[in-house]
């Protein structure tokens, strides 16, 4: 009877294995991927794109702030250029979060779930382990010449097979659960590669954009065994010289949940040369990567001193962020300048500040004037980003906001992270002070739509980092592309751009060596000098000279801080063949 019951066995487990590999066929055929263009000759590695977050356009929720603005550009500029590359990201069910509005005008977070019926399905089932458990994973696709990107699947593991912890992996963007980020970080590195060796496109090139997908390095490893081999084919960017933004983990809990894809914990303890029980994954993408670049030149000098002590690490390079001039730029205001008609260029920008404040109006109830000068603070409300800087000293900023023969028009909007109580504060501090200045508004849904408005509507661009913390910071570029005046602190980009009082203003900073209450104490004083004694009295008392500083930005933001630059270099420095 044993013998009977093994064979019987054995025939059901083919019988269900042969099974599996009709599906598995049926899946691989019912969605079959070709490169949607011909390739420019100057681009011919392959490569796959990976990120947490893409800003493609407002109805496709998928990002939290600037790092998804740069891949979505990326993405943009990649389809300009014909670059054989995909993006590979993840389809989160509600997104990041909707900001939304309590009875007293204080901010709430709404999880919303999400419906894309634009998105193109796959049908394609694999699997990942998370937690030595089996996760099925599926893909949506987004075609190309919908938003004129460079082709991106989106991975989900909200499927009817998986139990309900499982679907929850792709629900939410950022969780603040470890357990469910660090799935969603094995869902988007290990699932990437799984993906495109379903599809049968084989990409010479994986950039992890951010260290999010980290899994990936240790998934391709594990399949060749050669960290050679491996450098060759990694690269990967750091956005951030935030500690909270350069994620430490513990190796074990890592190694419970499936993160290093089936390799040893002392294998990959080896080859991470980690040490101790905190897993650094910055760290380790260094040294598991065959490239890697700091997205400014600032932000570059700092990764390559904070980690040039350390073993092991790959070269660094400086490839600057930018935005897709293409997507932001205003094409009416540019043609008014190129065609030399300052008078056209003055009416376009009144318009777009029109309509800019159509939406103060229908969410805040305020009236705002065209005529004004509108100052414009507007980003995620991260710590060191400071929206609160203009509020340090109550009695300057009250006089500020007050003055009947130079008005100022403020506005902010940003989404701090749903579980940041102190961003959150920050906001509501800022819609209680807005109650009792008629001039003073803060905006919700600060994504790609009331970025446009805002970008296009603002006489000042302002951005008050705190010095040494800002990697990059793109909202200037794509504000300097819409006719806005930048004033800020330069850290980040800005330096590469900013030439004082021709095309922007710089606010002398502190000494970064001061505690934070005392630096922040200085660079709102200076602020406040700056927009006081400069930038106000010239938008007012020496208009001309205030719009040949426009013109000269518009002029220069273009085209070393346009996308297509961005992508060529990558091609240029990050995706050419590693020496080793």
């Amino acid at each position: 009877m044993t013998g009977i019951k093994r064979v019987t066995d054995a025939a059901h487990l083919w019988e269900g294995w042969l099974h599996l590999v009709s599906l598995s066929i049926l899946f691989v055929m019912s969605f079959t991927f070709q490169f949607p263009y011909s390739t420019s000759p100057a681009c011919q590695q392959r490569v796959a794109y990976c990120c947490m977050e893409f800003a493609i356009e407002q109805p496709l929720k998928l990002y939290a702030g600037g790092l998804g603005f740069l891949a979505g550009a990326h993405l943009r500029s990649a389809y300009d250029l014909k670059q054989p590359l995909v993006g590979i990201g993840i389809l989160w069910k509600y997104g990041y979060y909707y900001q939304t509005r309590k009875a007293d005008q204080t901010m709430a977070v709404l999880f919303e779930e999400k419906i894309y019926g634009f998105l193109q399905p796959t049908d394609l089932r694999f699997k990942i382990q998370v937690s030595k458990h089996d996760v099925w994973v599926t893909a949506y696709y987004l075609p190309p010449t919908l938003f004129n990107t460079a082709p991106l699947f989106l991975l989900s593991t909200d499927l009817p097979e998986n139990d309900y912890l499982a679907r929850t992996i792709s629900h939410r963007l950022y969780d603040p659960n470890p357990e469910t980020s660090i799935a969603a970080s094995i869902l988007l590195g290990a699932g990437a590669v799984k993906l495109l060796e379903l599809l049968g496109w084989q990409p010479q090139v994986y950039h992890l954009n951010e260290s999010h997908a980290l899994p990936l390095a240790f998934y391709l490893y594990n399949g060749c065994k050669d960290i050679r081999l491996l450098k060759q084919r990694l690269v990967y960017t750091n956005h951030t010289p935030e500690e909270s933004g350069n994620r430490k983990s513990d190796i074990s809990l890592l190694d419970k949940m499936g993160f290093f894809c089936g390799i040893p914990i002392t294998e990959v303890r080896a080859i991470t040369q980690t040490t101790g029980n905190v897993f650094d994954h910055t760290l380790s993408a260094l040294r598991l990567a065959g490239l890697a670049n700091g997205v400014s030149a600032l932000h570059s000098r700092y990764l390559q001193t904070q980690y040039q002590a350390q073993r092991g690490i790959c070269a660094i390079q400086s490839i600057t962020n930018a935005q897709h001039f293409g997507y932001w730029h205003d094409k009416a205001l540019y043609a008014a300048m190129a065609s030399g008609n300052d008078e056209a260029v003055v009416k376009e920008k009144a318009q777009a500040k029109r309509v800019l404040f159509e939406e103060v109006a229908d969410q805040c109830g305020e009236i705002y004037d065209e005529k004004v000068i509108t100052i414009v603070f507007a980003k995620r409300f991260a710590g060191y980003k400071r929206a609160g800087l203009l509020l340090q000293d109550r009695d300057r900023f009250h006089r500020l906001v007050t003055n009947r023969d130079r008005p100022v028009q403020l506005i902010w909007a940003g989404k701090p992270y749903p579980m940041d109580y102190n961003g959150i504060g920050l906001f509501d501090q800022i819609v209680n002070i807005c109650k009792d200045y008629p001039n003073c508004a803060i905006l919700t849904g600060y994504e790609l739509k009331v970025s446009r408005l805002l970008k296009r509507g603002a006489d000042v661009w302002l951005n008050t980092p705190r010095i040494g913390h800002e990697a990059s910071g793109t909202s200037g570029m794509s504000a300097a592309m819409n006719g806005a005046m930048n004033v800020a602190i330069a850290d980040g980009w800005f330096p590469e751009f900013a030439k004082d009082k021709v095309n922007s203003f710089v606010i002398p900073a502190g000494d970064a060596n001061l505690p934070e209450h005392q630096q922040d104490d200085a660079d709102a004083l200076a602020l406040y000098e700056t927009l006081e004694k400069e930038v106000i009295p010239m938008y007012y008392d020496f208009p001309a000279r205030w719009l040949s500083i426009i013109k000269q930005a518009m002029q220069d933001i273009y085209p070393m801080f346009d996308s297509n630059r961005l992508v060529m270099e990558y091609y240029e420095k990050l995706y050419g063949p590693v020496t080793l």
